[in-house]
């Protein structure tokens, strides 16, 4: 398979768009069922060999239980500790239709979830509640699973890009808000936020960060691309130069994000190369305009130890 597929938004735009609901109404599960972790790391999703799951929640005086998107088989499967197992295709539904097949599924498992708002995040039907949503009901499942296998590819290469970073550091993982998959890495220096920040930006942001991802495009960015930001940003950022050529600077509510679009990696000779010095180029530009310790923080290949890392005396002769 190609590394890269292509995947430009239009072709599956209303697919995603029921999707992204989908995925919110599970999301939505995770944070109310989960333990809270620094940075909101509790709610997003981890990529298995077939779809993404939320891993294991649930509280203590309650049996823990999962719930895995199967982009496959196309089908959410919902798991419990004593190996109950209960599922239904995603295929053929609207919003309305999996929220509460997800809520039945979650109660034939004997697990009673109340979700706080059960309504969209940050999306532009937000007051309207998943239990009323009949008009995303699109699931293209080659489209899907063409999601997920690009999903999978990215997040290898944000893996290997993660291994050299021997700070405070965030999983890969997806978040179902603006449906990215990212990857964060801190400075361990506080962040402070303005007195009108909303609590999740305040949590999110409380520490100084660069963080780098993929997302899929939306109205506000209408193509695939990969990207990075620093935050708080440092003056002179959008100065700094970036690889390869093709990738730039945006301004983005009164910020700016590293960008490199999609389709321009794919054209690249070597598009994994390509990415990786992508993000090593925005993380140099961001870490040294912040004045992180950059050599201090790093670990090449993963290693920290050094005398592991030292290269070793070759026998002589050879």
């Amino acid at each position: 398979m190609e590394l890269f597929p292509p995947i430009p938004l239009a072709e599956w735009r209303d697919t995603k768009e029921t999707l992204h609901r989908f995925a919110q109404v599970v999301g939505k599960i995770r944070l109310a069922a989960s333990v809270r972790r620094n940075h909101w790391w509790n709610v997003p999703f981890h990529l298995t060999g077939r779809g993404i799951t939320t891993r294991p929640m649930g509280r203590v005086d309650g049996d823990p239980f999962t719930i895995d998107l199967d982009f496959v088989s196309h089908q959410l499967t919902a798991a419990s500790l004593d190996g109950t197992v209960v599922s239904f295709p995603l295929y053929g539904r609207s919003v309305a239709s999996f929220h509460r097949a997800t809520l039945d599924a979650l109660a034939a498992l004997g697990v009673q979830v109340d979700i706080p708002i059960p309504k969209p995040f940050d999306l532009p039907d937000a007051a309207r509640p998943f239990a009323e949503d009949t008009e995303h009901a699109a699931y293209d499942p080659v489209q899907v699973n063409r999601y997920w296998r690009v999903l999978s590819q990215v997040a290898l290469v944000l893996e290997e890009f993660a291994a050299d970073f021997s700070g405070k550091a965030s999983p890969v993982h997806h978040f179902w808000h603006t449906f990215d998959l990212a990857y964060s890495r801190f400075s361990g220096r506080h962040a402070e936020q303005p007195t009108e920040a909303d609590p999740v930006t305040r949590e999110a942001y409380s520490r100084e960060v660069i963080s780098f991802g993929f997302w899929f495009g939306d109205d506000t960015f209408p193509e695939p691309a990969f990207y990075s930001y620093t935050a708080p940003e440092p003056p002179e950022l959008a100065e700094e130069p970036l690889d390869p050529g093709s990738a730039r600077w945006v301004a983005r509510n009164d910020s700016h994000l590293a960008v490199l679009s999609y389709d321009d990696a794919r054209a690249e000779a070597d598009p994994r190369a390509a990415v990786l010095a992508f993000y090593d180029s925005a993380y140099r530009a961001g870490a040294g305009c912040a004045g992180w310790d950059v050599a201090g923080l790093a670990c090449p290949g993963g290693i920290t130890d050094q005398h592991l890392a030292a290269p070793r005396p070759q026998p002589r002769g050879t």
